[in-house]
């Protein structure tokens, strides 16, 4: 397999050339909507390794939403519930099903992170807002992106409680293992036909991101179907938000079925990074994950040229890696070595990355091909393709 070359490839422009009026220091959070949060803490737990963090419900005063947050390494998940049918949270969820509804953006200072992106032309969700008890203040504000998806600004300068405000710590005498997930690498939206080069401007515009990455639908393709994307990236690179839209094709792409299901642009799948991905996928599949389909054995023995291309070296065992199914690709600065999984709810929509990179900074272009095509089979199967 060939190489895929992204049109714009220049990741030293970032750290110069982004502008600088909204400092992001990380994520902070990733906030779901699910139909059981309880269940949904356990799934994360057993499954992927998280352990438990923070809560709050009706035991902490939260009368309308129950919140269960599950951590690893500087991953938090916050899985939010609503607890009678008025609740608006409902909405969302007979909408979209369980997925994506705040990216929550770690900031030294919210109020003027809100002012400046709504002057910008943000549309607002959450007004800055101060929340406090016995531990201190948190500072949130929060403004619309891509579909019914928020950005949310957290500042947390003055406060040294468990989590935030309303929470309590979470003990519980059931926490398997961590698998190493250590950080959020990137998050993946999936906009309409016609919109990525609109929330690509948004993005510049609104949140001084710069676009270092593209592909068009002639370099991201099958047989069957297409795509595009552009990966925005804040000015440290801390922040990396991929952008991808359908494109024309014999059958239904994944981004087209995407948003059948999830009925609206949204977060197509949450990257995680390991510093041992055969260790992790290992984990994982012990407890029942469920992962892409393997590539064909001809993809691996491509592999060594491909790295050589680029004066790299495979470290792992290509052996182990073809076993679990992980891919590996390369770029100038080193390779990485990566794997998806199958959804993690009964709609088509939100999956996860296990990402680890060494010295790569792109998102796997060489493993374009072979990961549409184990997705297409996928699809088949669901008789969405």
């Amino acid at each position: 397999m060939k190489d895929i070359k992204p049109v714009n490839y220049g990741l030293e422009k970032i750290f110069k050339g982004a502008q600088d009026f909204l400092p992001l220091l990380g994520t902070d959070y990733i906030e779901l909507y699910v139909g059981n949060a309880k269940q949904a803490a356990h799934f994360y737990k057993t499954a992927f390794g998280f352990q438990s963090f923070a809560y709050k419900g009706l035991e902490t005063g939260s009368k309308d939403t129950v919140s269960y947050v599950v951590k690893q390494d500087k991953i938090r998940l916050v899985l939010t519930t609503p607890l009678n049918s008025k609740n608006l949270i409902n909405n969302h969820i007979v909408k979209h099903g369980d997925g994506v509804k705040v990216i929550a953006l770690w900031v030294e200072d919210a109020n003027k992170a809100y002012e400046e992106t709504t002057s910008r032309g943000a549309e607002s969700y959450m007004e800055p807002c101060v929340e406090k008890d016995e531990y201190g203040e948190v500072v949130r504000a929060g403004i619309y992106t891509y579909g019914e998806t928020v950005h949310m600004f957290v500042e947390r300068k003055n406060y040294n409680g468990i989590f935030m405000p309303k929470f309590e710590k979470w003990d519980s005498d059931y926490n398997p293992e961590t698998l190493g997930l250590k950080y959020v690498d990137h998050m993946v939206g999936n906009v309409g036909w016609g919109q990525m080069n609109t929330w690509v401007k948004w993005y510049e515009d609104v949140m001084g991101f710069e676009n270092f990455l593209s592909f068009d639908d002639k370099q991201i393709h099958t047989e069957y179907s297409a795509l595009m994307s552009k990966v925005m990236s804040n000015g440290n690179g801390r922040i990396k938000f991929p952008i991808n839209e359908p494109a024309e094709g014999k059958k239904k792409s994944q981004i087209e079925e995407y948003l059948d299901f999830y009925e609206s642009p949204g977060v197509q799948h949450i990257a995680v990074a390991t510093d041992d991905i055969v260790s992790t996928v290992e984990g994982m599949r012990a407890r029942g994950v469920e992962f892409l389909s393997t590539p064909p054995h001809t993809y691996y023995e491509s592999v060594p040229e491909r790295l050589l291309t680029h004066n790299h070296k495979l470290k792992e065992d290509i052996k182990t890696l073809q076993d679990l199914g992980i891919m590996i690709d390369a770029d100038e600065e080193g390779y990485l070595l990566q794997i998806f999984t199958k959804p993690v709810q009964d709609r088509p929509t939100l999956f996860f990355e296990i990402i680890q990179r060494m010295g790569a900074r792109g998102f796997g272009a060489g493993n374009f091909k072979a990961l549409f095509e184990s997705i297409e089979r996928e699809q088949a199967k669901r008789g969405t393709l």
